[in-house]
Parts: C-alpha cells; sequence; structure tokens
C-alpha cells in the first residue's frame, strides 16, 4: 500500500508533514537532537527573539497544574546579534522550515527585528508573537483588539517579504474576528492558539505562585478549547492555520486538523516526552493509512457538524 503523502503547505512553505514544534518549547533548534533527528519535523518554531537581550520574569515561573503547566517566562532571550552569532549556525545544515518568533516591547522593536530577519537566508519565515500573556510591555497588549493586531500585522508585513504567520491570543472576546483582522492586513497564516492567562495562589502564604503573578496556561487541559478556536478561525478565514494547544498524542492532533487546522505545534508535551512530536508524525501517517486516505489534505477541515 502507497503511504500516505504528509506535506502540507502554510502560504508559500511547504512542509514534509503537518507536525511542527511550538515556540518557547524546543529552545533554538538544537536541544532536543539526542532524541532524534529535529529535521524529521515538518518546521521549528524557534524561540521568541527580540532586539535586545532579555533576562526574562523573577522567578517563580513554572507552577504545575493538574493537566496543564503555568508559565511566566517573560520571553527571556538571547537577543537578536547572539542569536545570528551563536544560535543561527546551528541550524544552518538543518533540512526543515525555519520559523523565527518574532517580539517586542513596541512597533518600533518588531518593525526593526523584522527587517533584520528578513537578511538572513535560513530563516524561512517569522511568526510574529502578539499574543504573550507574561511581559507587561507588547505582546498580549498587540493582540487583544482587532484594529492594533492588524496595525503591528501590517506595519511588519511591509518590511518582511517572506511568509508571516500570526499567532493570536485565546484570551479575546470573538478570536474569529481578530482572524480575519489580521488576514487582511496581510498575514499568510495563523497559529491558533497561545497561551490562557490563568493566577495559582499558595494558600499557605496567601501569595501568587507565580513571580509574574498571572501566567499562561498550557497543556491538555486548553485543548478542547484550542480546537474550537481553530475551528472558528478556519470558518472566518482563507489563509492556512497551524493548531496547538494541549497535544500530547496523534489523536490529539488529528482533532485540529479536522477542525481546519494544516499544521499543528506541539509544545508541553516536549518537556514530558521529548519523542511526542515523532509519535505524532507516526501515528498520523498509519491514521491517514487506515482510513484510506492518499494525503494529509484529505482531512483538514473535513469536521461534520
Amino acid at each position: 500500500m502507497t503511504r500516505p503523502d504528509l506535506t502540507t503547505r502554510l502560504g508559500a512553505l511547504t512542509l514534509k508533514n503537518s507536525v511542527t514544534v511550538a515556540s518557547g518549547t524546543y529552545g533554538y533548534g538544537s536541544e532536543y537532537s539526542d532524541f532524534y533527528d529535529p529535521a524529521r519535523l515538518g518546521a521549528l518554531f524557534l524561540k521568541g527573539l527580540t532586539l535586545e537581550p532579555r533576562p526574562g520574569n523573577a522567578p517563580q515561573r513554572l507552577v504545575e497544574t493538574p493537566s496543564g503547566l503555568m508559565n511566566a517566562i517573560g520571553l527571556q532571550n538571547v537577543g537578536y546579534e547572539r542569536f545570528v552569532s551563536e544560535k543561527l549556525p546551528v541550524l544552518e545544515g538543518l533540512d526543515t522550515v525555519i520559523i523565527a518568533n518574532l517580539c517586542g516591547s513596541a512597533i518600533e522593536d518588531y518593525v526593526e527585528l523584522a527587517r533584520r530577519l528578513a537578511e538572513l537566508d535560513r530563516i524561512d519565515a517569522a511568526e510574529l508573537n502578539i499574543s504573550c500573556p507574561n511581559v507587561r510591555h507588547g505582546g498580549m497588549a498587540f493582540g487583544c483588539l482587532p484594529q492594533s493586531a492588524a496595525q503591528i500585522t501590517q506595519a511588519v508585513r511591509e518590511v518582511f517579504p517572506k511568509p508571516l504567520i500570526v499567532k493570536l491570543s485565546p484570551n479575546v472576546t470573538d478570536i474569529a474576528e481578530m482572524a480575519r483582522a489580521v488576514e487582511g492586513a496581510g498575514a499568510d497564516a495563523l497559529s491558533v492558539v497561545n497561551t490562557f492567562v490563568g493566577l495559582a495562589i499558595d494558600i499557605r502564604t496567601r501569595r501568587p505562585k507565580l513571580g509574574n503573578v498571572t501566567g499562561g496556561l498550557s497543556g491538555p487541559a486548553i485543548r478542547p478549547m484550542a480546537v474550537r478556536m481553530v475551528w472558528q478561525c478556519a470558518k472566518a478565514v482563507q489563509i492556512p492555520i497551524v493548531g496547538q494547544g494541549g497535544i500530547t498524542t496523534w489523536r490529539d492532533a488529528a482533532e485540529f486538523l479536522l477542525a481546519g487546522a494544516s499544521a499543528v505545534s506541539i509544545g508541553t508535551a516536549n518537556f514530558t516526552n521529548p519523542m511526542a512530536p515523532i509519535e505524532v508524525i507516526e501515528g498520523i501517517e498509519a491514521w491517514l493509512a487506515e482510513q484510506g486516505c492518499r494525503s494529509v489534505q484529505e482531512v483538514i477541515g473535513a469536521l461534520e457538524v
């Protein structure tokens, strides 16, 4: 029997399969190479990057919850210059799509970083992060209103000719409206969704468990909500979607594909099972064969309601 075709597209990008790894959970692309060859993945979404280095938030920055993980890392990263000199060379020979995660505190920061990233041959695309809930300036502030989301998308679009993926926040009233806004401003694809804002309290000290007070909730607990939001966005826009939020198995990933995602990202599961992305790739392939599908395209958006 012929093996199903796993290739998928995100705008002008062709991915060898639909499985990627979410920004902030996979470092700069080499951290998991002891477990498997990262080139087996459809794409790598790199750790969030800013123009200048960031130390991140004060501890505590991670808190476990039932069926999930709360984080308030605060976009800790090495900054653009060290990224180019130390991290980028490791990616040069890697045979998969490399997507930078673009962050900033002001529109001007995003635009300047996008301009510089556009000049790097090894960066195939950018994920515009306007949905991080753990920074006090920038981040989710740009992703809460359609007007501001469209404004920053358009500004980056003007200086970044490569594929542009906008990462949406779930912490909004109408995510479909947000999707339409950034599509209209020039986004080539969407990442749906980032983490949900949460609060964990130490009942003995009566203090927040996270140093940032609130943090972003990820993991299996958010998956049904993330799947619903992918479905809503898929009905609202014509551009492709990268679905993410609590995927731990191929069955989880299949839900996102059926809801309308052209690709999926594995996030928190990387911390508990480093082999999760490979298991998802193999599981999807077996599922497609069992379903008699010749291509993954046959199941994308195939939900019947």
